[in-house]
């Protein structure tokens, strides 16, 4: 029996909004994944190594701070120093147009803005699990 697809959403930096990570992992939990919501605060070390220590399938994190052209390719730098690129890493919240393809260029396999529905994000997360071996 193959297990459940194990998905970490995260919160980076000072960054205190957290309803709409809550609700995405929610929304995956519905769908029959496993979440592990890591709170608040979180550096992008800390996100990296929870998820290698966790074996998950995805890292997804959500921020609202403006802040995501310094932590995201740091969170991109660290999965491949660890060897963990084969991790998938989405995001989703405020992120300026002009900043979402590059980002993409950098490695984020998709960034959903305010307002995504769930169960697109669900739909594309699934997509992507099954493209893995």
């Amino acid at each position: 029996m193959r297990r459940k697809p194990r998905i970490l959403i995260g919160k980076v930096g000072l960054d205190g909004h957290e309803v709409g990570a809550r609700v995405v992992a929610k929304a995956l939990a519905d769908a029959g994944m496993e979440v592990i919501y890591t709170g608040l605060r979180q550096t992008p070390e800390m996100i990296v190594r929870t998820a290698i220590e966790e074996g998950v399938d995805l890292i997804g994190i959500s921020i609202l701070s403006g802040s995501h052209m310094t932590f995201f390719p740091e969170i991109l730098r660290l999965l491949k120093a660890y060897q963990a690129e084969d991790i998938p890493f989405i995001a989703g919240g405020i992120i300026p147009a002009e900043d979402v393809e590059r980002l993409k260029e950098m490695g984020v396999k998709e960034i959903f803005p305010p307002e995504t529905p769930t169960s697109e994000i669900v739909r594309f997360v699934k997509g992507l699990l099954a493209e893995r071996p």
